[in-house]
């Protein structure tokens, strides 16, 4: 049965995207079969996968509202991961769902039939706490949650921890906090450090390291319509999410699957041919 995670803050702008769709890729390198769905009626994580929102057709938003099987509606994306795409029809969901009894369930009651076909399920949640993200919640297994070390978005933290007290107390009791993942992460800035160290203290939530580091390279590959990891695989920010994945995964550094690399140019001699990248088992930080 697939592990679900949902990767939510209320503040745009701190790589959830991003995350999601690097994840994604990162796992299907590990021979996982790997669901990502879009739940941001701003389909976002649909267009950076190299599908255009405008001309699809059937979309998350008719799986919401019962129309659909999610299996009628699952697109496959160069990246090798499967998608639940999203249009902006996807804004007048959340009107259509208040109206309706157990609202909260929609998607994890449309993502039932396909648990038995993924390994994992990765949800692109909006960047709000209404309607949609609370549907992310009550689905999810656990949420990550990405950090851009900033003041501002330290701020919101809180508030969704509070969100995830409800969601846990009132439609899913199981629901976990993986932890904070840093994002856009300058480590030669000490106010990039200093609100890392209070969001730990103030919160306790784990910290996932490595931290993602601010790079150009993730602004770039969405124009593509591939992650990352297609568009800059040796880059730094490419192999983070790779250890992330492995986490997720739950290989060690003895049972790591070896990540797939693009091969050296013609005639490179031997010796500078890049090793493949070793897995660093990553630990946990702060309190469970």
């Amino acid at each position: 049965m697939a592990h679900v995670l949902a990767v939510a803050n209320q503040k745009g702008g701190v790589a959830k995207t991003t995350s999601v769709a690097s994840l994604g890729a990162a796992l299907t390198e590990l021979g996982r079969r790997v669901l990502l769905v879009d739940l941001d009626p701003q389909a976002c994580l649909t267009f950076s996968l190299g599908l255009d929102p405008d001309t699809i057709e059937l979309s998350v938003h008719d799986v919401l509202l019962g129309r659909l099987s999610a299996g009628i509606v699952v697109s496959t994306t160069a990246d090798g991961t499967d998608l639940l795409p999203a249009t902006i029809e996807l804004a007048g969901s959340e009107a259509v769902l208040l109206s309706r009894t157990g609202r909260e369930h929609a998607l994890r009651l449309a993502l039932a039939d396909l648990l038995d076909d993924y390994d994992v399920i990765l949800i692109d949640c909006p960047p709000s706490l209404g309607v949609l993200t609370i549907n992310g919640l009550t689905a999810a297994d656990e949420v990550i949650v990405p950090l851009q070390c900033e003041t501002l978005s330290h701020r919101g933290v809180g508030q969704l921890l509070d969100t995830v007290q409800d969601v846990r107390r009132l439609t899913n009791a199981g629901l976990r906090v993986r932890g904070v993942l840093p994002t856009l992460f300058d480590a030669r800035t000490a106010h990039s450090r200093a609100v890392l160290a209070d969001v730990v203290a103030r919160y306790h939530v784990d910290v996932l390291s490595p931290p993602i580091a601010r790079s150009v390279r993730f602004a770039e590959a969405p124009g593509t319509g591939r992650s990352i990891l297609a568009t800059a695989g040796r880059s730094k920010g490419a192999d983070a999410y790779r250890r992330h994945a492995r986490a997720i995964a739950g290989l060690s550094t003895a049972d790591e699957i070896p990540a797939r690399r693009s091969p050296p140019p013609a005639g490179t001699p031997a010796a500078m041919t890049p090793a493949v990248a070793v897995a660093v088992p990553i630990t946990a930080q702060g309190r469970r």
